[in-house]
């Protein structure tokens, strides 16, 4: 025989357990607004978060462009310090040394190409090339006999490319066949 008291306690928790259909609902409801202000906030937080971290990259990036050409300008420092004291050279030794003035230029000149080499920046055009309107300005036509037409005689100014784009197009004279 059970004893009264194991009798009582499944009795209490029938009870306890038995709720109506209406209370069920009310304690799901509240349940799920819980849930849903947990949701919320963890929500309203991370969007803070979000934003914060988007503020900081844009500032970020902001910064980066603002002194994106800081390294390329203290390259060209040490070559205008070049250039100055090849000027002052001239102005006191006068026209005594012109042989040390062109070895001077050339090797400032071999400077800026290597560091243009470094930043990916290539000169492009030589005479005896075939004129591109894409890569060439015409500043001149000539008639050159010996010559193809739209080959190159002379360049004013040479073209630069820097990685896969024109930045500078080249300034030519163009060979142009005579029409007789």
């Amino acid at each position: 025989m059970p004893s009264k008291k194991s009798e009582t306690k499944t009795k209490g928790k029938a009870k306890a357990t038995k709720l109506s259909p209406t209370a069920k609902l009310n304690e799901k409801i509240d349940i799920l607004k819980a849930e849903s202000e947990i949701q919320s906030d963890r929500y309203l937080r991370l969007k803070a978060e979000f934003d914060n971290y988007r503020r900081r990259k844009e500032k970020e990036f902001i910064s980066l462009l603002k002194y994106d050409g800081e390294s390329i300008i203290k390259g060209f420092l040490s070559v205008l310090d070049d250039l100055e004291r090849l000027s002052k050279a001239s102005d006191e030794n006068g026209n005594s040394n012109s042989e040390k003035i062109k070895e001077g230029i050339d090797l400032i000149k071999n400077k800026i190409n290597k560091r243009f080499e470094d930043l990916e920046v290539n000169p492009f055009t030589e005479p005896g090339e075939l004129a591109d309107p894409e890569l060439h300005d015409a500043l001149m036509m000539r008639s050159e006999k010996g010559k193809s037409e739209n080959e190159i005689l002379e360049v004013f100014e040479k073209g630069y490319r820097y990685k896969d784009r024109v930045i500078r197009h080249a300034k030519v004279v163009v060979n142009q066949s005579s029409s007789s």
